[in-house]
């Protein structure tokens, strides 16, 4: 039994395929060559994971993924859609659920957006509800440092107290637009902000993340 995560994988590395190599995506200065080396290094070297969150580490990280990406693009995306080795963790369902499935959506989100004409994609409602947990896991981390308070109104949910400073901004929207703003998408995400001008400006540009 696939797991969402496994399915948005399967799906990304097609897209990854039809893209091309040098197709650009949302993250700052990487082509889909870059991403896909990315995933496969967070896959199957773990010793450049701690180089994504730590600056004093990321020289390494970029060694490994620029040595990475001067493979042959069919077999990157390939390795995308193989996985983690047999060892890792993320073979496990329930792991690979709680750190995979944001991690495939956004980025393939990040190909996809960064193309004219795009639109939202119909997701299926298990995705969905995973993605709802990643959400409300992730929301305060990613938001600790934004410059006013935050909560998240997700269609159909409850609302996420993201920052709780005051005042606020209430960010609205589907489940998955939410997740993508939240990842530092904010001008690729289709949301609804109540709130003061200067408040809502300013999160719109805010930076997210770890």
């Amino acid at each position: 039994m696939t797991t969402p995560a496994r399915r948005e994988r399967q799906v990304f590395a097609e897209t990854l395929l039809a893209a091309g190599p040098d197709a650009p995506t949302l993250c700052d200065g990487w082509t889909t060559r870059d991403l896909a080396a990315h995933i496969i290094a967070r896959d199957r070297r773990p010793d450049s994971v701690p180089g994504i969150a730590i600056k004093a580490l990321s020289g390494h990280t970029k060694r490994i993924q620029d040595e990475i990406a001067a493979g042959d693009w069919s077999r990157l995306v390939s390795d995308v859609r193989d996985g983690p080795r047999a060892w890792s963790p993320t073979r496990v369902d329930i792991v690979e659920r709680a750190v995979n499935t944001a991690e495939f959506f956004v980025h393939h989100e990040d190909v996809l957006r960064a193309q004219p004409g795009w639109q939202p994609r119909d997701l299926d409602a298990e995705l969905v509800r995973d993605l709802h947990g990643a959400l409300r896991r992730s929301a305060r981390l990613l938001a600790r440092k934004s410059p006013a308070g935050i909560v998240l109104r997700p269609d159909g949910h409850p609302d996420i107290l993201a920052n709780a400073r005051q005042p606020a901004v209430v960010v609205s929207g589907p489940v998955p637009e939410l997740l993508l703003w939240i990842f530092g998408r904010q001008a690729h995400a289709r949301v609804e902000y109540e709130g003061p001008d200067d408040l809502v400006a300013a999160v719109r540009t805010a930076s997210f993340g770890i």
